[in-house]
């Protein structure tokens, strides 16, 4: 139970990793804040985490929106009081070639996934920072290493969410805030499930363990990550991929 009386605030948290982050800081005795666009999705999320004995709380968010943020961080200390963890795991993708990319495309990826995560960690960090004490972990992609053909805006957001780690680490240390961020590699979602079988046999056969990943693979770094365990950890990058990519 290493999150007894701590309060997890996860977005993108009504499906996919976002889902079993949430369930698994529940499992360890965490208080949830489940927070997405889809709000029908993060109450059924709600339910599950609340059947674990432990409270939740289901909010519509939109990332992208510094004052919804802001409005959503009252409720959540009119429940709770306070903020412990703050994952930022809410992103999309918008695939296409660079010549063929529109502005939309481009702006949409780079704001859900980069403006995203500085909006939430902007605003959760006031309450951290007053508390003294805060657990921040950014869910970055092994794409924002090595980038990837048809994925700039996905590859320069998650590369920006890297940076943006390292330089929130560093100006929140003194804050007794760590903050740190999980590149995962091929793991096995809804979405991932809708690629070509081609596709995934070509993937699969440059991973070294010779296996996709899973949602809970990410979910218990996130874990260690926030909490006492890494306490000496902050602005380091885990690579969650089975030895996809080694630096």
């Amino acid at each position: 139970m290493r999150f007894e009386n701590k309060v997890a605030f996860i977005t993108g948290a009504a499906q996919g990793i976002g889902r079993d982050i949430a369930l698994k800081f529940a499992a360890e005795g965490a208080d949830i804040v489940v927070g997405d666009i889809n709000l029908q999705k993060a109450t059924q999320t709600q339910g599950e985490i609340e059947a674990l004995g432990r409270q939740a709380l289901a909010l519509e968010l939109d990332v992208t929106d510094y004052t919804k943020i802001n409005d959503a961080l009252n409720k959540i200390l009119d429940k709770f009081k306070k903020v412990d963890i703050l994952v930022n795991n809410a992103g999309i993708t918008k695939d296409n070639l660079m010549l063929r990319m529109g502005d939309a495309e481009w702006d949409a990826v780079l704001n859900v996934n980069l403006k995203g995560t500085f909006n939430c960690t902007k605003a959760v960090s006031r309450i951290m920072i007053k508390q003294r004490y805060g657990k921040i972990v950014n869910i970055a992609s092994i794409i924002g290493i090595i980038g990837n053909p048809g994925q700039a805006n996905y590859a320069a957001s998650k590369a920006g969410i890297i940076a943006l780690t390292k330089t929130t680490a560093k100006e929140f240390a003194s804050r007794n805030i760590n903050v740190n961020a999980v590149a995962p590699g091929f793991i096995q979602t809804e979405m991932t499930a809708k690629l070509p079988e081609e596709l995934k046999q070509k993937m699969l056969s440059a991973i070294p363990l010779g296996k996709f990943g899973s949602p809970l693979d990410v979910a218990n770094v996130c874990a260690f990550l926030a909490s006492e365990d890494a306490s000496y950890i902050t602005g380091q990058t885990i690579i969650v991929d089975g030895g996809m990519v080694m630096v």
